[in-house]
């Protein structure tokens, strides 16, 4: 019983530093932006993203949170027709609000 709870910790550790969010191939062409930078682009829409902030009792890194959460706005941009996504909010409870932009010359 002991060997199995610690493979379960081991396993849910692993889990919370890695990345489960894959960039698709529509947000391939998707890049992240500042306001100032999608200053004379369309606004096409917003995301909002989800992503677990924490595994199991492991709180997860930040970085990595908030990878996920661009590559998962980024791949919902993409299927929007967007090319440029901005951050619109700070992450509360694995959430985060991003501008999804269309911009030319992209």
């Amino acid at each position: 019983m002991r060997r199995t709870l610690t493979i379960i910790g081991i396993c849910a550790l692993a889990s919370a530093c890695s990345s489960w969010v894959q960039v698709s191939p529509a947000g391939r062409g998707v890049s992240v932006a500042t306001p100032a930078q999608v200053a004379s682009c369309t606004r096409v829409g917003s995301s909002t993203a989800n992503a677990l902030s924490r595994i199991a009792f492991v709180q997860r890194g930040s970085a990595m949170l908030q990878e996920e959460l661009i590559n998962l706005a980024r791949n919902e941009a993409g299927d929007m027709g967007g090319n440029r996504v901005v951050v619109e909010s700070p992450i509360s409870e694995g959430k985060q609000t991003f501008g999804v932009y269309r911009c030319q010359g992209a």
